[in-house]
């Protein structure tokens, strides 16, 4: 492992024993993927909550803090699991709620950013291109890789800790131009609609591939100019199956065409996805008993302030039904804005209930909040959120976005 001369002061501990034991970590990392040199972050976005790290790992943050452990970059978080406003209102105080401000109160100290949000990349911070960058959220790994440009692997909880501590990671992964090239072409003739179209064709893509180390390449979705939120729902979704980076000609910045894409390759195996192929997907996710809609959520990933307006002007002047719990979360820097446009009065007036700072899935006890609420039957516009609500005993129902507002406002599916 090459080393420059700050590393080796690091390593021999003249930053301080914390950050001494965190370059230890990661020539462990390096010395797994065979990785010959560090290279410099510029920021970096960590999970830290309790039901992730658990008790341990509050222990592993608080022993760091007490070592003096202060961060060298910008360092941003990942949404929690535990809203602190809502969580009587859900069912959810209890011990985990006073360990989840722990860990926010250590991080913060030791200089954090503690923003709770996976969705950093439309609200506090975008990549350029190239820029290397420190991200343990699959999602926004999936988004910084594909559509900036930038250059992470999924750097896990204790890896990205490292990163805020030493600035650098490991060389490897898709760090190296090497790595970032298309290895399978998706030839797309199905009709992308909506963003749930988006979420179930990154389902497809993401089941058929399942392998961290492939890149997928779409062609012929140009025609639909995806938005930021079609991109980000399409790759959260892929993500939820290891992927971490894919093409799409015309629109990404590392395929401008297809050549450029797959690196000139010309052996790749193609796929052609047709709309038959995606509704193949819908009908997983519509295999419910009863049409009672007990909730409708809108999360995983959190809603951009684009997303909210669309959703309030769906519920202008309408209702939930009352049998019926309309669901959304996003950062609480994204209900400022959505407060200040009018769009979440709207939203609430019709019945709508906010969750900041959380994704729904990853809720602590959400099982118990499902059995304590009397929730079945889920319907959601993310195929991601379906995909990972079936270990808490729900029965995930994936619709259009006016769907999922109409089913909300009727009470049932159709």
């Amino acid at each position: 492992m090459e080393l420059t001369y700050i590393e080796r002061s690091m390593l021999d501990g003249a930053k301080g024993e914390a950050v001494q034991r965190a370059l230890e970590y990661q020539l462990k990392v390096a010395e797994y993927y065979k990785a010959e040199r560090f290279v410099p972050v510029t920021q970096v976005h960590m999970t830290a909550d309790i039901d992730v790290m658990g008790d341990l790992g509050l222990a592993f943050l608080e022993e760091q803090a007490n070592l003096g452990a202060r961060f060298v970059v910008p360092t941003t978080t990942n949404a929690r699991c535990v809203d602190f406003g809502n969580c009587n209102k859900l069912g959810q105080c209890s011990d985990s709620t006073g360990k989840e401000e722990r860990i926010r109160n250590i991080i913060n100290k030791m200089g954090a950013i503690t923003i709770d949000t996976c969705i950093n990349y439309q609200t506090a911070y975008q990549p350029r291109m190239n820029e290397h960058v420190a991200w343990g959220d699959t999602g926004t790994v999936i988004y910084a890789n594909s559509v900036f440009g930038a250059r992470t692997n999924f750097e896990s909880g204790p890896a990205a800790f490292a990163a805020a501590l030493t600035g650098r990671v490991p060389a490897y992964g898709f760090h190296l131009d090497e790595n970032r090239k298309g290895t399978i072409i998706f030839d797309i003739e199905a009709d992308i609609k909506d963003l749930a179209d988006w979420g179930i064709l990154g389902w497809f893509i993401g089941s058929r591939v399942f392998d961290y180390n492939v890149v997928p390449v779409l062609n012929n979705v140009a025609r639909f100019s995806p938005t930021t939120d079609d991109l980000k729902h399409f790759g959260a979704s892929m993500a939820t199956w290891s992927l971490a980076m894919f093409h799409a000609v015309g629109v990404t910045p590392e395929a401008r065409t297809l050549e450029e894409a797959t690196g000139g390759r010309t052996d790749i195996e193609r796929i052609t996805i047709s709309d038959k192929d995606l509704k193949s997907v819908y009908e997983k996710f519509n295999d419910f008993d009863e049409p009672r809609a007990s909730v409708v959520v809108f999360s995983g990933p959190q809603l951009s302030i684009a997303e909210i307006r669309n959703v309030a002007n769906m519920l202008e002047g309408k209702k939930v039904n009352k049998d019926t719990t309309l669901i959304i979360t996003c950062s609480e820097a994204t209900l400022v804005q959505a407060k200040q446009a009018g769009f979440a009065d709207t939203i609430e007036r019709a019945g709508g209930i906010f969750l900041t700072g959380v994704c729904f899935y990853i809720l602590d006890g959400l099982s118990e909040i499902r059995k304590a609420n009397g929730w079945k039957t889920l319907v959601t516009n993310s195929a991601k959120l379906a995909n990972n609500v079936k270990v808490h005993r729900f029965v995930p129902v994936v619709r259009s976005t006016r769907e999922c507002i109409d089913i909300a406002i009727r009470g049932w599916i159709e």
